[in-house]
């Protein structure tokens, strides 16, 4: 008896372990990539059409993503773009559907995840980098487009100090052009000021140069 009730027990876990391990079938409800990881920030794969039948293979626990099938590529998408029947009626899938229609809740890896399905892709020889997180990529961009800003600011202000400099040094030499101008003018009517005094000093005094002989205004 003990033994019949092993095999009954035996019997009834490979009933339901084909029910717990199979795909639920979804269907998107928009154009949606497939992306290769649950996250908009992981590269996308495939673009599966509106109304598209998926067979999903699991969803995170923590996020609305699944992990789809779809005309024999793997990816995942958000849950709110994907439909499944339930009850005679269609739900959006989440994790209060996942147990009902039999979906299992999985863990996401990069690394073995790529190495499954992703290893003929570009984006597979930056698998050490993406393993760090979908926003990594985001952040390292972040930080290179911030270090690109900083350089042209100051590429810029380097510019901008070279102009001014080089104005002023324009200025600096248009004044002292004016000053040179002004101190030869000074110069040059200094020279005829002091040729006027010297002319005036050879000049014979005029009462000298009108008298005549005999003239009384010569005796004065």
């Amino acid at each position: 008896m003990k033994n019949l009730f092993v095999k009954i027990a035996a019997v009834g876990l490979l009933m339901l372990a084909p029910a717990v391990a199979q795909a639920a079938e979804g269907y998107s409800t928009a154009n949606v990539n497939m992306r290769a990881g649950p996250s908009t920030r992981y590269p996308a794969v495939a673009v599966i059409p509106a109304g598209s039948s998926v067979e999903i293979r699991g969803c995170l626990s923590d996020v609305n993503w699944c992990d789809v099938e779809f005309y024999g590529g793997r990816g995942w998408v958000s849950g709110q773009y994907v439909q499944a029947s339930y009850q005679q009626r269609r739900v959006y899938v989440g994790p209060q559907y996942y147990r009902p229609l039999g979906i299992p809740m999985i863990r996401f890896s990069v690394d073995n995840y790529w190495d499954r399905y992703y290893r003929n892709r570009d984006f597979y020889r930056d698998r050490d980098r993406w393993s760090r997180g979908p926003d990594y990529d985001y952040r390292d961009r972040d930080n290179r487009d911030r270090d690109r800003d900083n350089r042209d600011r100051d590429r810029n202000w380097r510019e901008r100090d070279g102009d001014r400099d080089g104005r002023d040094r324009d200025r600096d030499w248009r004044d002292d052009n004016q000053r040179d101008d002004r101190q030869r003018g000074d110069r040059q009517r200094g020279e005829r000021q002091r040729d006027d005094r010297r002319g005036d000093d050879r000049r014979p005094d005029r009462r000298d140069f009108d008298c005549r002989p005999g003239d009384p205004s010569c005796d004065e």
